[in-house]
């Protein structure tokens, strides 16, 4: 029995002393550098434990969404495109063709009275009256129509090509070509060139300012406006629209009914300090009876004087209106001392002989005249493609 027991406590010690050895050498086996800290990979609290742990997830990338093809940010918006008028000779081309329509009934009718031969006192009494229809004024008439008489006695007239060449002749001298038509565009000893625009209500003045604008440009021409016209609402806004379709500035007061002549000298001053080579003024449409708003027309000018002389006053005039408009022209004249005439509706029922009317009344010359309701409607005038477009 003693035995048995004794064999069983070293049945017991054995496997401790076997279990402790193979504790302290797995240890020994598995002992880490000092040097190198091996990564806990035990799952954090709350997460449960399982065989493999799956490293961290990747933060996703934020993208920001494109915006759509028709949004452009503010510092991408596009320049306003401007517009390049059209050069002052291709318009020649256009005059004669409307003149031509609109003045048919003139040439016509003086070719078929002259070119027939053998004109009777009636048949000269016919050629006046087409040209007294004509607009052309009875001092005009009479002396066109006396040198008609000479001629055609002295060369006689046997076909109508030589009853054109006898006509034309006499139409141009009467149109005047030696007339000095340039435009004081310009700059003038350092200075920029000074026009001052005037009319009557309906004139189409504003308008005429803004087409000036594009010829000048067309010319290459750097220009300012003066918005002078400060009793009509719309009138500063419809300047500055024409002017900012070709790039050109607007001087223009930002109260309603403000002092006109501290406008016009206003833009004067700007357009020296820009070294522009034009100023155009625009001012109110007045009626020529009315003493007090041409007294204000007057006090315009001589603010504007006051710092540069003004080199060119041009005179809108409506053509349709015929010889009711020479008493118009006449004050506006005496007034502002007119230097030039712009022919506004020239193409539509205007009557050709206005041109010589107005320019015989005046002294002056026709500089430019208005074609049609189109931005490139206004044209230098040309008395050799006028008289010509008279008898197409």
């Amino acid at each position: 029995m003693y035995i048995a027991i004794a064999v069983g406590l070293l049945v017991v010690l054995g496997g401790l002393l076997v279990g402790l050895l193979r504790g302290r050498g797995g240890a020994a086996e598995t002992k880490a550098p000092e040097t190198t800290t091996a990564p806990d990979l035990r799952p954090a609290p709350g997460v449960a434990d399982t065989d493999t742990v799956a490293p961290p997830a990747e933060r996703p990338v934020e993208v920001e969404p494109e915006a759509p093809e028709d949004v452009l940010a503010p510092d991408l918006e596009p320049t306003p495109t401007l517009e390049r008028p059209e050069a002052p000779a291709g318009r020649l081309q256009r005059l004669r063709a409307r003149l031509a329509r609109s003045n048919t009934a003139l040439g016509r009718g003086l070719l078929a009275l002259l070119s027939r031969g053998g004109l009777d006192e009636e048949a000269w009494e016919d050629v006046e009256d087409t040209l007294l229809q004509a607009d052309l004024g009875v001092e005009a008439t009479t002396e066109l129509v006396d040198r008609l008489r000479t001629r055609v006695k002295v060369e006689g007239v046997g076909s109508e090509d030589e009853a054109r060449a006898i006509l034309r002749s006499e139409l141009l001298t009467l149109v005047d070509p030696t007339m000095d038509r340039r435009l004081a565009s310009g700059r003038v000893d350092l200075r920029p060139a000074v026009i001052m625009v005037v009319g009557v209500n309906g004139t189409g003045k504003t308008t005429t300012v803004g087409k000036l604008a594009r010829v000048l440009v067309a010319e290459d021409k750097d220009v300012v406006l003066g918005a002078a016209d400060t009793f009509r609402a719309a009138a500063a806004d419809q300047l500055e629209t024409w002017g900012a379709r070709v790039g050109v500035p607007t001087i223009r007061s930002d109260k309603d009914g403000a002092d006109p002549a501290s406008v016009a000298f206003d833009a004067v001053r700007a357009a020296r300090e820009l070294e522009a080579d034009s100023v155009i003024i625009d001012t109110a449409g007045r009626l020529h009876n009315k003493v007090g708003l041409m007294d204000e027309l007057g006090k315009v000018k001589r603010v504007i004087e006051k710092q540069s002389p003004i080199d060119e006053v041009l005179l809108v005039l409506d053509a349709t209106t015929g010889q009711n408009g020479m008493r118009q022209a006449e004050v506006f004249a005496e007034v502002a001392g007119i230097t030039g005439i712009v022919l506004t509706k020239l193409d539509g029922t205007a009557k050709g002989g206005i041109v010589v009317a107005v320019q015989r009344k005046l002294g002056v010359p026709v500089k430019l005249v208005g074609l049609g309701e189109g931005p490139d409607d206004l044209a230098p005038f040309d008395p050799e493609a006028f008289v010509d477009a008279i008898l197409a």
